[in-house]
């Protein structure tokens, strides 16, 4: 099996997979990456090599999504076989742009896509349709707040959590941020097509751990849906 090692110690796992025979260590086209951090390491190894299978080993005191166990014993396992793929639904997200002033924004993300205010001083103004139904408690249905972030079940452990104190198990959430709606978030199929209008920025848009972020005036539309490829996670049985 060809595999790559990522992370900012990850040289240190060399000496353990070298134990092992059926391992050959490559610096690209690896059907494996061994990711040694924590779960941003991960998020960013998914981001440089999307699809490709990860083994993600903790070397982080936080790391909720990593394997505590000894690098010894779980790339014992990799080489027998013995870690087991799990599929983890990922967003795709699309912005465009009003005018088209710039080209769509084309996006994958693990964890999750989150807008946020680009001034402290003004709340951000944005509308939310699920699969075309509009959605909002206001009589024209505009949210106003810090922001919102859409979550896949994966990321729901993450900035999701923050927001909500809540996770969820299947389908996508949609969080908003110290807004004026009277619920936090929703959580709706996976099946569904989330679509966001920024109606009045200004906004910044991030996901995951890219270092990519987008600055949005108002007029930008996020169209997010499930990704036709999932993100595979090789863990112990």
């Amino acid at each position: 099996m060809k595999i790559s090692l990522y992370g900012a110690e990850a040289e240190k796992l060399r000496p353990i997979v070298a134990k092992h025979p059926s391992l050959q260590i490559v610096p690209d086209r690896a059907d494996t990456i061994i990711c040694y951090g924590g779960d941003g390491t991960l998020l960013t190894a998914e981001h440089l090599w999307p699809g490709v299978p990860k083994v993600p080993l903790r070397n982080s005191r936080r790391g909720i999504r990593c394997i505590s166990d000894p690098p010894e014993d779980v790339i014992a396992k990799l080489a027998q076989g013995r870690l087991v793929p799990q599929k983890h639904l990922k967003l795709a997200c699309v912005v465009e742009f009003p005018a088209g002033a710039q080209p769509a924004h084309h996006l994958l993300a693990l964890n999750e896509v989150s807008v946020h205010m680009g001034r402290v001083t003004s709340a951000l103004r944005f509308r939310v349709w699920f699969d075309d139904r509009p959605y909002g408690s206001a009589p024209d249905r505009e949210i106003i707040g810090d922001g919102f972030v859409v979550s896949s079940a994966f990321g729901s452990t993450a900035y999701f959590n923050q927001i909500t104190r809540g996770v969820f198990l299947q389908g996508i959430g949609v969080a908003f941020k110290y807004s004026n709606e009277q619920t936090t978030h929703v959580i709706v199929p996976e099946d569904t097509v989330v679509r966001v209008q920024i109606t009045r920025g200004p906004a910044v848009l991030a996901h995951d751990s890219s270092p990519d972020i987008i600055d949005a005036i108002g007029g930008e539309m996020l169209t997010i849906r499930r990704a036709s490829e999932a993100a595979v996670v090789l863990m112990p049985a």
